[in-house]
């Protein structure tokens, strides 16, 4: 792999067949243009049994940063599994859907062919977005037990069903409120189409930077979603006495349990995260395309119903 040019990251969604038969296509592909690919290791047996002879390698912590673009077949799921590993290389993600709502994933799997022809050419653009950063201390203003880094969001929920979190809200260490909720969101625009969506949080176009702060069923009077300023630090203590702990999870994928007295910080991430995108396509239309949104009225449906018929 030493002799190879120019290299390219594939990973796939394990479970999904049509992850593999697309990502061995990309790949017999992309070889043919003297391109050579690099794959984790669990993904590296499965696809050298369907593209026997090709020019891949393992992906590790010593060639990671030579490559140029890491393309995913999967969901979005996929992306944030990826994005793990780019995000600290700043490695670019492509992503190939074969969910049901991207937001984060760029092409189809019908499109291989155009994906690529766009990496050889390398004819695709570089779209930032922001990420947050999150800090676990032992308490307020304490000694730091666990950190990580969110793309969508980070989420402190309950433990016990039954139990309610007792949490207070503290924006640039200032009191905000105090909440008895299922939990508390810091979400990202990027997130504000995932979890904070189905909890009631507006949709912050991807270009802004902000944070969005979502209470899940707040027993409170002011227990609205915030937009905050990008220079906002987000604060959450759990409070005793109210649920027995909580757990803070980053993305849905990184976690640790929390009790009472401990606390959460949120901020802007000190790494943005690299989309390439082979199309400037406006957000409005993937907002359309991907919630499928009615952008007609009755009468221009029943006029294209009626000329469809002659």
């Amino acid at each position: 792999m030493s002799n190879q040019r120019r290299l390219v990251a594939v990973t796939i969604h394990p479970l999904r067949p049509a992850a593999l038969e697309a990502a061995a296509e990309f790949i017999t592909g992309i070889n043919a243009h003297g391109i050579g690919c690099l794959a984790h290791s669990e993904d590296l047996d499965a696809l050298a049994a369907r593209v026997p002879g090709a020019g891949l390698g393992v992906l590790d912590a010593d060639n990671g940063t030579a490559c140029e673009v890491v393309v995913v077949f999967g969901g979005d799921g996929n992306i944030l599994r990826a994005a793990e590993w780019a995000l600290p290389r700043q490695v670019p993600v492509l992503g190939v859907n074969l969910g049901h709502v991207g937001f984060l994933a760029e092409l189809e799997s019908s499109q291989v062919g155009h994906l690529i022809e766009t990496v050889v050419s390398r004819s695709y653009q570089v779209e930032e977005r922001m990420t947050i950063d999150t800090v676990v201390r032992a308490e307020r203003g304490g000694e730091q037990l666990w950190s990580s880094f969110a793309i969508n969001e980070v989420s402190v929920e309950k433990l016990a069903r039954e139990r309610m979190l007792e949490v207070l809200v503290r924006i640039d260490e200032r009191p905000l409120s105090r909440w008895a909720t299922d939990g508390v969101l810091v979400a990202t625009p990027t997130g504000s189409t995932a979890y904070a969506f189905s909890a009631h949080g507006p949709v912050i176009w991807p270009e802004l930077s902000a944070l969005l702060l979502v209470p899940l069923s707040a027993h409170a009077l002011f227990n609205r979603p915030l937009v905050l300023s990008d220079r906002t630090v987000v604060s959450i203590e759990v409070l005793p006495g109210g649920s027995p702990g909580g757990v803070v999870w980053c993305d849905g994928r990184r976690s640790t349990d929390v009790t009472g007295g401990m606390e959460i910080e949120a901020r802007v991430g000190q790494h943005r995260l690299r989309l390439a995108r082979t199309s400037e396509q406006p957000f409005v239309h993937r907002l359309v395309r991907k919630f499928g949104l009615p952008v007609s009225g009755w009468r221009g449906a029943a006029e294209r119903d009626a000329t469809h018929a002659q």
